[in-house]
């Protein structure tokens, strides 16, 4: 938890109880069901909170902001990205039920009321998002072709509409393709440790 006050000053004491309970609510649920790695669920903060919440160093979503995370599997970058953002509707998307059923206990207990969670493929969602965010979930070509249909063409933030898609390792031929519009943002730009060195956030604007 210090390292997301280390990078988050300001955060709200509500925000602080809500990431606090986040701890204890993930080791507890991956006991039941395995939604986070044993090897890193002790990493939690750091590696999947933190990671999530590299988005909010690149944008500060506006009240009303609709967001699409696909693949959310445990709630990321969902939920930690939900308690930053209160005024922002998120809506958490997975094909496998019992990571729902995570998603929809661990946003109960947090009392976030700007989550909804829905078991449904990615493909099957109609209804459209200023943003969809990801954690590298499938080949970044082949998850825009999936997601561009849910991307409002009304931006309201203070970037356009578009992709905020989490990434590790060397993936330049995936983006080959949008060079001229992809942007890729080292997350070590914002935070110090060594897990994120590798990693980076590839905002892709789709209706610029």
């Amino acid at each position: 938890m210090l390292e997301i006050l280390k990078y988050f000053p300001n955060l709200t004491p509500e925000q602080i109880v809500r990431l606090n309970i986040m701890g204890p609510l993930y080791h507890e649920w991956n006991q039941k069901i395995n939604v986070i790695s044993r090897k890193d669920i002790d990493s939690l903060y750091e590696k999947h909170i933190l990671h999530a919440l590299a988005i909010a160093k690149i944008i500060v979503f506006k009240p009303g902001t609709r967001i699409l995370d696909v693949g959310t599997g445990g709630g990321f970058p969902g939920i930690p990205l939900a308690i930053l953002f209160p005024d922002t509707r998120f809506v958490l998307v997975d094909s496998i039920g019992k990571k729902i059923k995570v998603v929809e206990a661990v946003a109960e207990a947090l009392e976030l009321k700007n989550v909804t969670a829905i078991k449904i493929r990615a493909e099957e969602v109609k209804e459209k998002f200023d943003f969809v965010i990801s954690r590298a979930v499938m080949a970044f070509p082949a998850f825009v072709g999936l997601v561009r249909k849910n991307i409002s063409p009304k931006p309201q933030n203070s970037l356009p509409n578009g992709i905020f898609y989490l990434k590790g390792g060397d993936f330049q031929g995936e983006i080959k393709d949008f060079k001229r519009l992809a942007e890729v943002i080292e997350i070590s730009d914002f935070f110090s440790e060594p897990y994120f060195r590798t990693k980076k956030v590839i905002y892709l604007p789709v209706n610029k």
